[in-house]
């Protein structure tokens, strides 16, 4: 059995659960975005700028960045813990995700609220 102190749950129950509720959130974004890109009559800069700056959009987006982060990071730890036996390799590899992932994350910040 694999022991990781980098596991984001602490059981696979919670790690199920939370790719389920990601899934979900994820889910609804992207229905919401394919909604209004398919109803829109005029897509240009000043639709965007206007929808994104609806303070519970910016919130929406923020839920589903940081959807992305945990579904990603379950996902990546459960693959790594699955096929990279070496400790060594494996805690390297998620060490370079989850600063990939927190860069991200923190670049999607900026975008959203502009600081």
């Amino acid at each position: 059995m694999v022991s990781s102190v980098t596991n984001f749950g602490r059981s696979g129950v919670y790690d199920w659960m939370v790719q389920r509720v990601t899934a979900i959130v994820l889910a609804l974004y992207t229905i919401f975005m394919l909604g209004f890109i398919l109803l829109s009559s005029d897509l240009n800069y000043a639709t965007w700028s206007a929808l994104f700056s609806n303070t519970w959009m910016r919130i929406f987006s923020l839920m589903a960045l940081i959807s992305i982060g945990a579904h990603a990071w379950v996902g990546l730890w459960t693959i790594t813990t699955d096929y990279l036996k070496v400790t060594s390799a494996r805690f390297i590899v998620q060490a370079l995700c989850g600063v990939v992932m927190f860069i991200y994350f923190v670049w999607g910040v900026q975008i959203l609220w502009g600081l």
